[in-house]
């Protein structure tokens, strides 16, 4: 009777295109424009482009901190594209792309991967929090942020990313009962790239899936293709459309896969994972999935992308160049930028640290 009862445990999976790019879901292909499907296509090409180089950088001591992304794009960049630049992100420490395309500036990005006090400063008008170093911490976060759009009556979502890792942590289970117990406008997206760090995914659960991670706390749980792009736009849009409807929280489990390491401090994947998983995934890379369908379209060519790539590259290589000027930390700017007001033992702390006199 037991495993019967665990057995009906069915989560819906989306899939729109195949890895060869097939439609195979026609009925579910979303409202998007040929500007709209290019732009998508844009955006995963400069998210590898940028990864590539930051890995680069990394390597060389010139960047700090940094989650590689490449195979992720698709779930990163079609789920933010779903969102409006109103809706509030809470992103894990590897979901850099959403807050580039959701306006935060690409040179401070680089500052916050060098721990750079400025990289942490959030403009005025980009609706976000910078990424969370605690695993999961932001799940509870966001069904804080979904209760104060709720008690304001506004018509935006919280979305907050984690990987297969985090749905591991107490803060999100708490984080999405909460949010379900208070019908909030969060939408929980999970990128499960099959590794939490370097323990597989079958190893941290023995749940069938992690979207059925959503039945404990009575919202919907959907799977979704991670590495199509326009599944994942769709599943997120709809999840978008019933929070800010009032129908409250949806938790979405994207199937995707890192062809990079955990992070660039030390990891090494090759220890972990084998050549034949790699080459598997590599099979359903997102952006080749996602060129054969836009060229059978006659929307991409290979002289478009190449082109693209070189913009992409000149971005890049400018933010670095901005990123690269910002002036040098030290303390008394530290202490100027965390207080608005000091008192007088933080001016006379300042004034020591700048060799001058407190006032």
């Amino acid at each position: 009777m037991l495993s019967q009862v665990v057995a009906r445990f069915e989560i819906p999976y989306v899939q729109i295109v195949d890895e060869n790019g097939n439609v195979v879901n026609p009925d579910l292909v979303p409202n998007l424009s040929d500007d709209d499907l290019r732009e998508l296509m844009k955006r995963m090409v400069f998210t590898r482009i940028w990864d590539q180089r930051a890995v680069r950088l990394s390597r060389q001591g010139r960047l700090g901190f940094y989650a590689p992304v490449s195979g992720q794009e698709a779930s990163m960049i079609g789920s933010e594209f779903a969102t409006n630049k109103d809706d509030f992100l809470l992103p894990g420490y590897r979901d850099i792309p959403q807050l580039y395309f959701h306006g935060y500036p690409l040179h401070q990005l680089f500052l916050y991967s060098r721990g750079h006090q400025l990289g942490g400063q959030v403009p005025e008008g980009v609706h976000c929090m910078v990424p969370q170093i605690i695993i999961g911490a932001q799940i509870v976060q966001a069904a804080g942020v979904g209760l104060a759009f709720k008690l304001r009556g506004e018509k935006r979502v919280a979305v907050t990313y984690t990987g297969d890792g985090g749905t591991s942590q107490g803060d999100f289970y708490e984080g999405m009962n909460f949010a379900g117990a208070m019908n909030l406008p969060v939408v929980f997206f999970v990128q499960n790239n099959q590794y939490a760090i370097s323990v597989p995914r079958e190893l941290q659960t023995r749940a069938q899936t992690l979207a059925q991670k959503a039945i404990a706390a009575g919202i919907p749980g959907v799977q979704v293709d991670g590495m199509d792009v326009l599944a994942v736009y769709q599943v997120v849009h709809e999840a978008l459309e019933r929070a800010r409807n009032g129908e409250g929280p949806t938790m979405i489990e994207a199937v995707t896969f890192r062809y990079g390491p955990h992070t660039m401090s030390g990891d090494d994947p090759t220890r972990y994972r084998t050549k034949d998983v790699q080459e598997e995934w590599e099979k359903k890379d997102p952006l080749i999935r996602f060129r054969k369908y836009l060229e059978d379209k006659g929307l991409w060519s290979q002289q478009e992308e190449e082109a693209y790539i070189e913009e992409a590259k000149e971005t890049v290589n400018n933010a670095l160049k901005e990123a690269d000027a910002a002036e040098k930390m030290n303390i008394p700017g530290l202490i100027d930028s965390m207080f608005e007001e000091l008192t007088p033992t933080l001016k006379r702390q300042r004034a020591e640290f700048a060799g001058e006199e407190a006032n």
